[in-house]
């Protein structure tokens, strides 16, 4: 394997199946423009958000990212509509799916947003809240995201100074 193949494979992600710890990922074309994938140890399709909170949603990963980190700030869902312009309800959604991958969030927002643990915890306080969970979501919420999510945190789009209190 030369150096333009170890780059491209490390950049692939890997194999959604449970059952599959192959490392033979390949691109295999577009599907309304998003990229699609091939494992060629057990044949499964995917899409490279597959995993994610982001799976099959049509809003821009910036603007989901961008309502998180309003209701986070803001501790209001209300306050997240009225800033992003998305509807309640969709927000609401978006926090379930982020609360379905919690320990994978958590680390993105420890380490790439450099969120202080104070306003991690009041977040999925919020989130505990909102949605009736029982006890902190814990790994088995995340799902296969943790790796995805750490290697995708590119879609959260706002430095975490801009949402600074001042």
């Amino acid at each position: 394997m030369n150096k333009r193949e170890a780059e491209e494979q490390s950049s692939l992600p890997t194999c959604p199946n449970p059952a599959c710890s192959g490392p033979r990922v390949v691109r295999n074309g577009s599907h309304r423009g998003r990229q699609r994938y091939l494992c060629r140890t057990c044949k499964t399709y995917f899409g490279a958000t597959q995993g994610t909170p982001m799976y099959g949603l049509k809003t821009p990963a910036p603007e989901v990212a961008q309502a998180l980190l309003v209701v986070m700030r803001r501790g209001s869902l209300r306050a997240a509509e009225e800033i992003t312009g998305h509807k309640y309800e969709t927000i609401s959604v978006w926090l379930k799916r982020a609360a379905e991958h919690a320990e994978a969030l958590t680390q993105v927002m420890a380490c790439d947003l450099h969120v202080s643990q104070v306003e991690i915890d009041e977040f999925w306080s919020f989130v505990q809240k909102k949605r009736g969970l029982k006890g902190r979501p814990t790994k088995e919420h995340a799902g296969l995201a943790s790796s995805k999510i750490e290697r995708a945190a590119s879609w959260l789009p706002v430095p975490p100074d801009r949402w600074a209190r001042t």
